[in-house]
């Protein structure tokens, strides 16, 4: 077995980039940067007042000022300040030629034209002014390739003066349920039968991820029809199966794999749940094997097939985000397999979730992995912990 971390770094390993592609701004949040995202203008382009009050020169402090005009976003003034003059002036309005500082409103009284300070300072040269390229500039890189577009990064790259952006295309994702045990979602399963679930929850965790998903459904226990389903799904990125991934005699992905031309890398992980995941390459597809049981599938895609869809992506760091939390009980010493122990935050505290592998309700009730590296001693309350968060 190796360990969790090992098993990342050779799964994205067998990942072959795909291609770039240039997609709208309005359409690319979700997405990586392929390339970086330079600014194609600088922000301010010119110096802006920061507050709404009159423009000035600093040196002719403490006034009075004569009004000559106003300034106001998209409107600037076309008159040049002069001494003892002042503009009135409006957040974002371009300041005018020959004023150096802003005095704010409430600082000062007009009578008609004429302008008097009432505040005991008219505050320093260059108060309220927006310095031009005081955000960015022209040339300068606003976003580094690999980084996720997130609605704040959209914008920047809007106000950089960029109506698309290049990224990689979507991830074309096979996904294949297998088990003689499984009946399509909506169908009477009976009481030797389930339905169908992860195919129904994997598609869920990869909803907000850039990908292009086939549902293959269920293939039955028998090797030729899965070596069969196999070769048809060689097409995509990624071949993801849930289930036949162990070592019984029903358990018939490997060997189908195999028979339809893949190349197993590694199979069995030092972790729990999750132990019996599989990867491998099936010509240019990631082929990836998660266990079949539920919670077992979804701690391994949490771990392995999210992170590689966003590596397929372009991102420069596709691991999941870790975090430090305080525990709210104890837990026992850890054995030779990394725990991940569904838990919840209480009181700005994490919790464990009791309950075996096979549970799904406290899954639905978890908002965090708890990480326990094997051979971990016991954890008191209060103990730090290395937590993964779920989205």
């Amino acid at each position: 077995m190796i360990t969790p971390d090992a098993a990342l770094v050779r799964l994205l390993a067998l990942a072959i980039p795909v291609d770039v592609e240039t997609m709208p701004l309005i359409e690319a949040a979700g997405r990586w940067t392929a390339e970086p995202v330079v600014a194609l203008r600088t922000q301010p382009s010119r110096n802006l007042s920061a507050m709404d009050g009159y423009a000035i020169r600093h040196a002719d402090r403490p006034g009075p000022w004569r009004v000559t005009g106003e300034s106001a976003a998209g409107s600037p003034c076309a008159a040049k300040v002069g001494a003892g003059e002042a503009i009135r002036i409006f957040t974002g309005a371009a300041m005018p030629d020959g004023a150096d500082s802003v005095i704010i409103q409430e600082d000062v009284t007009r009578d008609g034209e004429t302008l008097t300070l009432t505040a005991d300072s008219p505050g320093h040269q260059g108060a309220h002014v927006r310095r031009a390229g005081s955000d960015f500039t022209a040339g300068q890189t606003l976003i580094e390739a690999g980084d996720p577009l997130t609605p704040a990064r959209i914008g920047l790259a809007a106000i950089g003066g960029h109506a698309t952006l290049p990224v990689r295309r979507r991830i074309r994702v096979a996904l294949i349920s297998t088990g003689d045990e499984l009946v399509p979602i909506g169908t009477d399963p009976g009481p030797d039968h389930l339905p169908s679930s992860n195919a129904m929850m994997l598609a869920a965790m990869m909803g907000s991820l850039p990908v292009a998903m086939t549902d293959f459904g269920i293939i039955p226990d028998y090797r030729a029809a899965l070596a069969s389903v196999f070769a048809e799904a060689a097409d995509h990125d990624i071949i993801v199966t849930t289930g036949g991934a162990s070592v019984g005699d029903h358990d018939l992905v490997q060997p189908a794999l195999i028979d339809a031309g893949a190349i197993i890398d590694f199979w069995k992980i030092a972790m729990r749940p999750g132990k019996p995941l599989m990867a491998g390459r099936l010509g240019k597809a990631v082929a990836l094997g998660l266990p079949g049981n539920p919670v077992s599938a979804f701690v391994t895609a949490t771990l392995f097939l999210k992170p590689l869809v966003a590596h397929l992506s372009g991102a420069s760091d596709p691991a999941p985000r870790m975090l430090t939390a305080r525990l709210a009980t104890g837990l026992p010493a850890v054995g030779s397999r990394t725990d991940y122990i569904r838990a919840l935050w209480i009181d700005g505290a994490i919790a464990p979730l009791r309950g075996d592998s096979g549970m799904l309700v406290p899954l639905a009730s978890a908002t965090a992995l708890i990480v326990r590296p094997a051979g971990s001693p016991p954890a008191a309350t209060g103990d730090d912990v290395r937590v993964i968060i779920l989205a």
